[in-house]
């Protein structure tokens, strides 16, 4: 996110992170390295690891693990992660973008990480530890990771100090000190899980997964009304209070990934719906302060046999913008496939591509009436899983992807990415007319990790 409204930005002469717009962000340096975390399951006895992955086409170790960073402590859960400083820091010479920020969702800890000293093997620079954290702020459970304008890092937090449902924001300063809640005391949500702000119109908006003491151990269906989510929170940035809720009902049970469009006056965003397998626009008209939504996409379930319902969703997990605002994309983590659409009307959005890589239809499991693409093999490997955590290139050209969504569901509904580990996928992108097709030249499989098959996530 860019903004050089001052409640973003210090209004300084230099250059600091990141880029002064979206579009000169697609103008940057390819990216040469990709930083995994990999997961083992809580019945492991190996701690986490973030690998360091050569995406340089031109190096001799391209498409391979080149570092492993193992975690201080076990059962973390890795999940998320941001930067210390981002594009938010730009007008501000005295910042510098050196640690990556990652949450252990289940443990509660905070991992700094340093990333500049050696990009290529990076180390553990300072952890914060969850029980501190439950102490000192109330909040349990981290998730999304952002940088602040003020050089400060927000962190979403889905639990209360006691491991219960409650969203709420963790407030640190770059050497991970904690500084306490973010938001207006009072103003904590029903649950919490991913958030996104805009300073230039004064907005944010924030989603909800649900509680944790529901979701920590697997997916029960029968919980859904009444521990999981379906409102999205739309936040006075200034205020730092909630000034409007939508409860989106049926279409949008378990809001998960938000996202604002890059351009920083528009006040239009998108959010996926998991379970009812939708995408929902919400935006502001011109010269209102309502937040107004509209389901915009709709993933129709499969009629399947030999599955654990008799119909399947897609279950959107993951969704990310194009920073020219162009194309939308999103992954369907149970039916299998990567989607790109044209947002020129976000009212309209359009289907251009469609890309299989894997799914809940394999083995035993059948369509009632309707053929799908075979799950494919990339250097003779099947892909495990579907398609969960995706990743754009600053020029919007590579599409990286990753299957493991949360080590408990993972074993529930993909218990071969448990044996056989996740894998790392690359989509190469058609800019101009649409388009995704699987590129078989970068594959990493972390089946083949040093401590047994691992579980990747966000990248």
């Amino acid at each position: 996110m860019t903004s050089t409204s001052p409640t973003c930005c210090h209004a300084k002469t230099g250059s600091g992170p990141g880029y002064a717009t979206p579009l000169q962000a697609m103008k940057g340096p390819r990216e040469s390295l990709l930083y995994v975390p990999l997961i083992y399951h809580k019945d492991s006895s190996h701690p986490d690891v973030l690998a360091t992955i050569d995406a340089d086409p031109n190096s001799p170790t391209f498409s391979t693990v080149i570092h492993r960073l193992p975690m201080p402590y076990l059962h973390d859960e890795l999940h998320h992660s941001g930067w210390n400083a981002c594009s938010s820091c730009h007008d501000d010479p005295t910042r510098q973008r050196r640690h990556l920020v990652l949450p252990g969702l289940s443990s509660g800890r905070i991992y700094l990480v340093d990333t500049a000293t050696n990009p290529r093997e990076p180390s553990v620079h300072k952890t914060l530890e969850g029980e501190e954290i439950k102490s000192k702020a109330g909040v349990s459970y981290p998730h999304t990771v952002h940088c602040l304008g003020s050089g400060e890092l927000m962190v979403s937090c889905m639990g209360d100090k006691n491991g219960s449902g409650q969203g709420g924001f963790l407030l640190l300063g770059q050497d991970l000190e904690i500084k306490g809640r973010w938001e207006n005391e009072g103003q904590t949500t029903r649950y919490g899980y991913d958030f996104w702000y805009q300073p230039r119109i004064n907005a944010m908006v924030s989603s909800e997964w649900g509680d944790p003491n529901a979701f920590k151990n697997g997916f029960d269906p029968s919980q859904v009304e009444e521990r999981y989510g379906s409102r999205l929170y739309f936040w006075d940035w200034r205020l730092k209070k909630v000034e409007q809720v939508i409860d989106l009902g049926q279409d949008g049970l378990i809001p998960l990934e938000v996202r604002f469009l890059h351009e920083p006056s528009k006040p239009f965003g998108f959010v996926g719906a998991a379970l009812s397998s939708s995408i929902i626009l919400f935006y502001r008209e011109e010269g209102s302060s309502e937040w107004k939504t509209k389901k915009v996409i709709q993933v129709e379930p499969l009629h399947v046999e030999n599955w654990a319902l008799p119909s399947m969703p897609g279950l959107i997990t993951d969704l990310l913008i194009s920073l020219d605002d162009r194309y939308l994309y999103f992954s369907n983590w149970l039916q299998g496939d990567v989607r790109q659409y044209d947002i020129t009307d976000p009212f309209n959005p359009k289907l251009v591509a469609r890309v299989h890589l894997g799914g809940s239809v394999r083995g035993p499991v059948t369509v009632n009436g309707q053929e799908l693409a075979p799950i494919p093999r990339v250097k003779d490997v099947e892909l495990q899983g579907g398609p969960q955590m995706i990743q754009l290139s600053l020029d919007g050209k590579r599409l990286y992807v990753t299957n493991s969504l949360f080590s408990s569901w993972d074993k529930q509904f993909y218990p071969g990415l448990i044996s056989h580990g996740s894998q790392l996928v690359r989509l190469d992108v058609d800019t101009e007319k649409g388009g995704l097709s699987l590129n078989h030249d970068f594959f990493v499989d972390f089946g083949a990790e040093p401590d047994g098959p691992a579980l990747a996530h966000e990248i």
